[in-house]
């Protein structure tokens, strides 16, 4: 393509879904085009600072202090985290609900803001990474691109266990009743949205027997990022505007060097994350943290948003926030919440994982990793720590594993799941119609 175009990028309010958008953003904007990313206030010069264009919307009204970027489901999350630890069927009732009760209530706020900003802009193509559907990207009568960077469970399948089970895929037996429950949750506020969608110009919602869909899909392209490795066989083929991309592996923004005192240390290196979201979980960090501390591995902690409550020991080093593209390559083994961009950004470095999940999709990607043998899904308050250390020593010691790990990471850099993305969302810019497979 050579005419420059306008395309805006409206990930999830969570680094996840932008760090996502951000790599296939800069394929594009390399490629002269003009992108936008529509982002939460609190998210204000993030992007900026990228050297991307902002449109600043909200999913609430505005609070009486300033935000940190995501603050709105850091509180949340803080505020829920007991029910981390019940089991993933009350958890539904617990958490999930008022999660997309939430996720609701913020795209109906932020709906009118929305039509401003596309109106304004006027966009060859919208390209959303969200959870959940905002009535005014269909509406604004654009080709939109929708991309789903969550376990792909999410999209639906007889055949793929219920999406935040954590079921295994080999055991049907609790599915049904997953369901049901699912049902008897989530059935009054999908038809409400529902209702709401089509009120605003978004018709594409569904709730089929294997539950709701809280976003439709897309007309033109829907893209999934996930290697073929980990995909789950399915009993029936996705429609044929889906893709499925390896990865979305951004480029690192800046070098990281390990520090000279971990430098002169020997042991392996390990990289201890539990995302923005589950670091706020400071009790839990710091016990992850002290048991690290006795074994004779270094260790680099993304501390999170509360990193002034995580104390660190002298086999460890860490910042509230890190360069996480940076230092994957680096590291020998990584322990996660399971977030989908770690999980995908790991498995394309070859590094395998001890997943320690706490809500939505991470208990999938957690069971995933453990049934396809890439590393171990742990009870992430209930493990005893020699469950932990055996783990990490097993892992590291396990040289068919490493050989595998690392033939999948060949083959995945060679995918350029980025540079794949942008080809395809350019494709429907030019044409206007469906990117079919």
């Amino acid at each position: 393509m050579t005419d420059a175009r306008t395309i805006v990028f409206f990930p999830e309010g969570a680094y996840g879904p932008t760090n996502n958008c951000v790599g296939i953003g800069r394929v594009l904007r390399e490629r002269g085009h003009r992108i936008v990313f529509v982002v939460e206030e609190s998210f204000a010069g993030t992007l900026e600072a990228l050297g991307f264009e902002e449109r600043l919307m909200r999913l609430g009204p505005a609070p009486d202090v300033p935000e940190v970027p995501g603050q709105f489901w850091i509180d949340f999350i803080r505020d829920t985290a007991p029910v981390f630890r019940k089991s993933t069927l009350e958890q539904l009732g617990q958490f999930i609900a008022p999660t997309w009760q939430a996720l609701i209530d913020g795209a109906k706020y932020a709906d009118p803001r929305l039509a401003e900003i596309f109106d304004e802009l006027a966009p060859d193509a919208i390209v959303q990474d969200n959870v959940i559907g905002f009535p005014a990207i269909a509406a604004s009568g654009r080709p939109w691109v929708r991309i789903v960077s969550c376990n792909p469970a999410e999209l639906k399948d007889p055949a793929v266990p219920p999406f935040s089970s954590g079921y295994p895929a080999g055991d049907r037996s609790g599915w049904a009743a997953f369901l049901e429950e699912l049902r008897r949750t989530h059935a009054d506020m999908y038809f409400d949205f529902e209702a709401f969608c089509r009120e605003h110009g978004d018709a594409g919602l569904s709730y089929g027997p294997l539950g709701p869909d809280f976003i439709a899909e897309s007309p033109y392209l829907n893209l999934y990022s996930y290697p073929a490795e980990v995909d789950y066989p399915r009993e029936r083929p996705l429609g044929p505007t889906w893709h499925r991309l390896d990865s979305t592996v951004r480029a690192p923004d800046v070098p990281w060097e390990l520090p000279a005192h971990l430098r002169e240390r020997d042991g392996a290196l390990i990289y201890l994350s539990l995302g923005s979201l589950g670091s706020a979980d400071v009790s839990l960090m710091q016990r992850l943290v002290d048991l690290l501390a006795t074994t004779e591995h270094r260790v680099i902690v993304s501390k999170g948003p509360l990193a002034d409550e995580i104390e660190l020991h002298d086999n460890q080093t860490g910042e509230g926030f890190l360069p996480q593209p940076a230092i994957l390559p680096q590291v020998d083994l990584v322990i996660t919440h399971g977030g989908n961009n770690t999980v995908t950004e790991a498995l394309h470095h070859g590094k395998p994982m001890i997943v320690l999940p706490l809500f939505w999709d991470q208990v999938d990607n957690a069971q995933r990793i453990d049934e396809t043998g890439l590393g171990r899904r742990l009870s992430t308050y209930g493990f005893r720590d020699e469950e932990l250390t055996d783990a990490i020593d097993e892992l590291l010691a396990d040289e068919p594993l490493a050989r595998r790990l690392g033939a999948m990471s060949a083959r995945i850099s060679r995918t350029m799941g980025t540079a794949a993305a942008a080809d395809l969302i350019e494709l429907v810019i030019v044409t206007g119609r469906p990117v079919t497979t």
